[in-house]
């Protein structure tokens, strides 16, 4: 699932004080994979939830994070230093990262197809070089 939707769903049934139950779906999984974070920016309330949610699976359950941000944006998305610096700590520790240089695979198939100039998706002269991904798991 999205970044966006995970803290919106864990956001609305903390507002209702029932978060026990959702963060339970959330934490069994054997691996999880949330998509496009940093794509909207958390506001503290749902940084801190995502940390809890982080925290619960450290070590024990695999996440599996994709991003075209960097780890030095993280306070950009995280909204606060400290628990930016707390999400990303769990992360780092045991993960794997893959940073995956290149446009997107959906506009690069479009160029492909002669729909897009070069100019249009990147400044760079490689097609395949421009925004970075990455992605951690951790093995547990």
């Amino acid at each position: 699932m999205t970044a966006h939707t995970l803290v919106e769903d864990l956001k609305r049934v903390y507002t209702g004080n029932r978060l026990e139950g959702p963060m339970r779906v959330y934490i069994a999984p054997k691996v999880l994979i949330i998509d496009e974070v940093g794509y909207l920016p958390f506001d503290s309330t749902r940084a801190t939830m995502l940390l809890q949610l982080v925290s619960a699976r450290y070590e024990w359950r695999s996440i599996i994070l994709t991003s075209n941000k960097g780890f030095g944006e993280r306070g950009e998305i995280f909204g606060d230093a400290a628990i930016a610096t707390a999400i990303v700590d769990r992360l780092l520790h045991h993960s794997h990262i893959i940073n995956i240089r290149g446009e997107s695979h959906r506009l690069w198939e479009k160029r492909r197809a002669g729909l897009f100039s070069n100019s249009y998706t990147s400044p760079n002269k490689n097609p395949r070089q421009g925004v970075g991904k990455y992605s951690t798991g951790q093995s547990g």
